[in-house]
């Protein structure tokens, strides 16, 4: 099959409403596949960014970058997959490829900068457009099995959410005997409940009241806590070995820190479009760190997808159609989703 066009909702412009269209598909190449997309999640990033919170954006824009769906057509070099392949597209879609980074398995740190899978411009200089769209076109490299295990409605939201977590967790030696605490539990972190629990971490959940309290503890967290509550910050103090914030609003950086035990760490994957403050004795005593993540490679991705399956962890999701996007992106800014939104991309 041939796909030149997809349809596809896009902000035409800035903090305009998304409307259904068209954008073009390139033709399948020697090493690409023609993934039929099934499901894209709606991550808070495609919202910052069709409204220019993290700067200027590249009009008209087809978010998505949280893809689940089948290869419908596989390039003539094309080894990886064949036609009928459960795949995932997550945050990028091609990088340089012989970086250190690239190399190390490491994409989403390419020293010319990993291709955004939408809001971006690709090798050719032409926009890149994401997962609001009923096909997609990607070199086989960036695109991951998603297990059996897995339904794909539920997958979808893992390309980002699922890796933003697992990474970090990971990377900081979340498991058993250690502490971990999950600020926010929403799109994000839900999934990081979910995978810290499964990786044998003692979870705490830090949110600004006990209003889905039962839903974390469910999700397997062993404590919740309202930091909306002065007394929070006083019994907790010097707990954490790990703080993980996924809350895209500024936070007060000190008062978290100081939940560390010594030698922990504070790791941000929310992103606040507003820059935030710090005094610098909150990381000094206590020799506390305070780090960012940003997702994972194409190698860790994989992983992140197996350790799901095997541990049969998919997002909790509300499913839509692409009429009601709108009106998602509406509840995501008022909290209002238990815990991400997905498309059904067939109502595109």
């Amino acid at each position: 099959m041939s796909v030149t066009q997809a349809a596809a909702y896009a902000a035409p412009a800035p903090k305009a409403p998304l409307e259904r269209t068209t954008v073009p598909r390139r033709p399948v190449g020697e090493h690409d596949v023609l993934i039929e997309v099934k499901y894209a999640g709606i991550c808070h990033s495609d919202i910052h960014q069709a409204r220019d919170g993290w700067g200027e954006g590249i009009f008209p824009m087809v978010p998505g970058h949280e893809i689940a769906g089948v290869v419908a057509e596989v390039g003539p070099g094309v080894t990886k997959y064949a036609v009928g392949d459960r795949v995932g597209v997550g945050c990028f879609v091609d990088s340089c490829r012989e970086c250190e980074y690239c190399l190390a398995g490491q994409e989403q740190h390419c020293v010319q900068g990993a291709t955004g899978t939408y809001n971006a411009l690709d090798r050719n200089g032409e926009p890149t457009y994401g997962g609001y769209s009923t096909h997609l076109v990607v070199d086989e490299n960036y695109a991951v099995r998603i297990p059996e295990g897995l339904a794909l409605d539920v997958a979808a939201p893992l390309l980002c959410a699922g890796i933003t977590l697992y990474s970090p967790l990971k990377h900081w030696g979340a498991g058993p005997g250690k502490k971990v605490a999950i600020v926010g539990l929403g799109g994000l972190g839900h999934m990081g409940v979910k995978i810290a629990h499964a990786l044998g971490a003692e979870v705490t959940v830090l949110s600004q009241s006990l209003r889905k309290r039962e839903d974390g503890l469910r999700l397997g967290a062993d404590h919740y806590y309202a930091t909306a509550d002065e007394a929070t910050f006083k019994e907790l103090k010097g707990r954490f070995d790990l703080i993980l914030s996924t809350v895209s609003a500024p936070l007060g950086l000190d008062r978290y820190l100081s939940l560390l035990r010594v030698g922990g760490a504070l790791v941000n994957v929310g992103a606040p479009e507003e820059p935030v403050e710090l005094n610098l004795f909150s990381v000094i005593g206590g020799n506390r760190t305070l780090a960012g993540s940003m997702i994972g490679g194409i190698a860790e991705t994989q992983e992140m997808l197996d350790f799901c399956a095997e541990h049969g962890l998919g997002s909790e999701i509300e499913v839509i159609s692409g009429d009601q996007i709108n009106e998602a992106y509406e509840r995501v800014l008022s909290s209002d989703v238990r815990y991400r939104f997905v498309i059904d991309t067939s109502t595109i």
